[in-house]
């Protein structure tokens, strides 16, 4: 069974639940896209090759990616609530390591606990909206979290270009520590605790530490490479333990007891394929995004703050439709905006390759952001609630934490390749010619990588996400069978 408090849509305390849930992975969405902007001058101050960038990024999204589906699970398990505040004081501590760090090292230090404190509070927030709210409302609520949580992210950019240009880029970090604070009285004050009671024994540590070993090998391994050469026993060395990592991963979700990925949940094709989409979306999205912040200073010579600005618009885009986005999904299925937006967001990643040298803002660079706006606009909030739609209400955490990892996942990877694949190695970041030669080979990948995931969801279930009656789950108890509870069982799954 699982315990809950339901809210109703519209009320105060519901408006006070998705705030609190959004000031949280806001902050964590925040934070990575205001790092982006922050790139150049940390590597200025720090000295830092475009290796040590990758791994100011990659630090994160590492630990993020290989924790967070055990910390899906604990929150199912433990409560989603204590883990969500949890998380949220553990990535405000660590911030503020990331902005006291003195050298690079030091920093990707503390760039790896934050993601920690990132895979706790993540997949708790999609859980606690999951959890919290009633089945025809969370299509809706989802919708709102993704666009105003989406919001966070677009003026990362604004938001760090005015703290490196006011202050410094340590400003970036420290900026986290009041909003931990704020988001943790929020919880404890208007959130409801939520479990599966259903649990029993441990999660699996186990298979979480050798799917984080796999990951961290194959990224040191991508990430090394082009300096080092594929030769050298460290790329050989890591290689061979990451892959070795991820094969024994599998083996252990297939074969163990107590897998941290039921099996079951992939056998659902909709559920398959909407993390395909999400895996190929966010490796072309956090592909473009970093490079773009590069683009702009390096090649085009804006300042932090305008390169910035340049990315208002995705903010206005985000805000104006992605509840909108949620709600037509919901009314309508969700195959359409899964299929047409990853194409606009294709879309407007090779309009963006006009932004180089001698390009003006509204022809070279606006044309292509608002296309990608749109996209994002378009298949954010229906793949997230496809994915969560897809999967009965006891893996709320469980499935949650699965699409987090795979998004993370595919971020991680394009962060770690497209660099070295696209040419831009050692410091030629800070070299127009080459950094636009990269930028604009960059984009073509992953245009390729956007369009083929919008291809994909042509074979998913349009019916998910429909206001259809739910049924129940077969390992659940029926309504009325649970004598012991003093109420009824609720339904806990939904057919796709």
């Amino acid at each position: 069974m699982v315990t809950t408090e339901v809210i109703d849509w519209g009320t105060p305390r519901a408006k006070a639940v998705l705030a609190t849930t959004i000031v949280g992975s806001g902050m964590a969405m925040l934070d990575s896209t205001i790092v982006n902007v922050a790139l150049p001058k940390i590597g200025e101050e720090l000295d830092a090759s475009v290796a040590g960038l990758q791994w100011i990024l990659n630090g994160y999204l590492l630990s993020l990616a290989a924790l967070i589906l055990v910390a899906g699970s604990l929150g199912d398990r433990y409560g989603r609530r204590r883990m969500f505040t949890f998380g949220v004081l553990w990535f405000g501590a660590a911030s503020l390591l990331c902005g006291l760090a003195p050298t690079t090292e030091l920093l990707v230090a503390a760039r790896i606990l934050q993601g920690v404190g990132g895979a706790l509070l993540t997949p708790g927030s999609l859980a606690i909206l999951q959890s919290t709210f009633a089945r025809q409302d969370r299509s809706r609520a989802i919708g709102a979290w993704s666009g105003l949580g989406g919001i966070a992210a677009a003026i990362g950019p604004l938001a760090g270009g005015l703290l490196v240009q006011a202050g410094s880029w340590r400003l970036a970090f420290l900026i986290n520590v009041p909003i931990a604070l704020v988001c943790v009285w929020m919880a404890r004050r208007f959130v409801p605790e939520s479990r599966d009671e259903t649990l029993t024994g441990h999660p699996n540590i186990l298979g979480s530490a050798v799917g984080a070993l796999g990951l961290a090998g194959v990224t040191a391994a991508l990430v090394e490479a082009p300096d080092r050469g594929i030769g050298d026993p460290l790329v050989l060395g890591a290689g061979v333990v990451g892959i070795a990592g991820l094969i024994a991963f599998g083996l252990l979700q297939a074969r163990g007891h107590t897998p941290l990925v039921p099996p079951q949940l992939f056998a659902n094709r909709t559920f398959a394929l909407a993390n395909a989409l999400t895996f190929l979306m966010y490796a072309a999205l956090g592909g473009v995004m970093v490079l773009m912040i590069l683009q702009l200073q390096v090649s085009l010579g804006y300042s932090p703050t305008a390169a910035g600005l340049a990315g208002l618009p995705l903010t206005i885009i985000m805000l104006a439709l992605s509840a909108r986005s949620g709600r037509l999904a919901q009314r309508f299925g969700p195959r359409a905006q899964l299929v047409v937006g990853p194409l606009l967001v294709a879309a407007g990643m090779l309009l963006l390759r006009n932004a180089e040298p001698g390009a003006d803002y509204v022809t070279g660079v606006l044309p292509g952001i608002a296309v990608f706006g749109l996209g994002l606009a378009t298949v954010v909030a229906p793949v997230t609630a496809t994915v969560l739609a897809a999967a009965p209400d006891r893996y709320a955490g469980v499935a949650s934490g699965v699409n987090n990892a795979v998004a993370r996942t595919g971020s991680l990877v394009a962060v770690a390749t497209l660099p070295a694949v696209s040419g831009l190695t050692g410091t030629g970041y800070t070299d127009p010619t080459a950094m636009t030669a990269s930028w604009q080979k960059a984009l073509l990948i992953c245009a390729a990588a956007a369009a083929i995931g919008g291809l994909l969801a042509l074979g998913t279930d349009n019916t998910t996400m429909r206001d259809t009656p739910p049924q129940p789950d077969p390992d659940q108890p029926r309504p009325g069978d649970c004598h012991s509870c003093g109420v009824d069982a609720p339904p806990t799954h939904v057919r796709a």
